[in-house]
């Protein structure tokens, strides 16, 4: 994973000493709507993922952009992200009743480095559409669980962990194990966009392409294969732009 991670780097520094003299390129930022989506296996079924948790969030971060020639470029840079997740208070045994009744809550933030290769299709003077793809490493900076129960006689709410269980941070040898998470995850990304002058729209969906859990027992009934996924819709501005 490392050598992934320094590949994508060196790529990016490579793009960006060859894009130095290109008259057409810029620097920005963005800011928009981010959905990280875990897909997890189906205990009685490792093949299939049919289970699904959807973080709701946001996405920030810089960008450089440059095209190279006859409408072929890149755009790379870093993003932010953040993204929640509310299971709902749910009954425990609803044959048996309404209560005890238990909820999860996880927080999700990373960071991630992305290259973009894209294609420019100018519609009109400045005005451009855009068609990309191209890999993101994701580095995972907490993924932060936490269980509440409400009681039927009184009505409090238990948090049953404490505070809340930092995934990542989760020795895959404890009893704790399968819910172990690997920080690294490498993502494939396709999309569209809309330019006009400085200002863009750009959305699109990642595929996520490691198992995120450190461990492979399925022996407990639980999930231990999946894929890290991500919607996002990002708008921004170009501040330094060069056409």
């Amino acid at each position: 994973m490392k050598k992934i991670f320094s590949t994508l780097l060196v790529m990016m520094l490579a793009l960006q000493a060859w894009a130095v003299d290109l008259p057409k390129q810029g620097f920005g930022m963005h800011i928009g709507w981010a959905q990280p989506t875990l897909r997890v296996n189906d205990p009685s079924a490792k093949d299939s993922l049919s289970h699904h948790l959807q973080f709701r969030g946001l996405k920030v971060g810089v960008v450089y952009d440059a095209s190279y020639i006859a409408g072929f470029g890149s755009s790379m840079g870093i993003n932010y992200t953040f993204g929640v997740y509310n299971s709902g208070w749910q009954s425990r045994n609803p044959a048996y009743g309404d209560y005890p009744k238990d909820r999860q809550l996880i927080t999700y933030h990373e960071l991630e480095a992305f290259v973009d290769w894209q294609y420019k299709f100018e519609v009109a003077k400045e005005t451009y559409l855009i068609l990309y793809t191209g890999p993101t490493i994701q580095c995972g900076l907490s993924l932060d669980w936490r269980k509440d129960t409400k009681d039927d006689i009184t009505g409090e709410v238990v948090t049953v962990n404490g505070d809340a269980i930092d995934a990542y941070k989760i020795d895959e040898d404890s009893s704790l194990g399968n819910n172990a998470f690997k920080r690294l995850n490498v993502t494939w990304g396709v999309g569209a966009g809309f330019q006009y002058k400085r200002y863009f729209l750009r959305g699109g969906y990642d595929f996520g392409l490691i198992n995120p859990y450190k461990k492979s027992d399925f022996a407990n009934g639980v999930h231990t294969r999946g894929r890290f996924d991500q919607w996002s819709i990002k708008i921004g501005m170009y501040f330094w732009y060069a056409d």
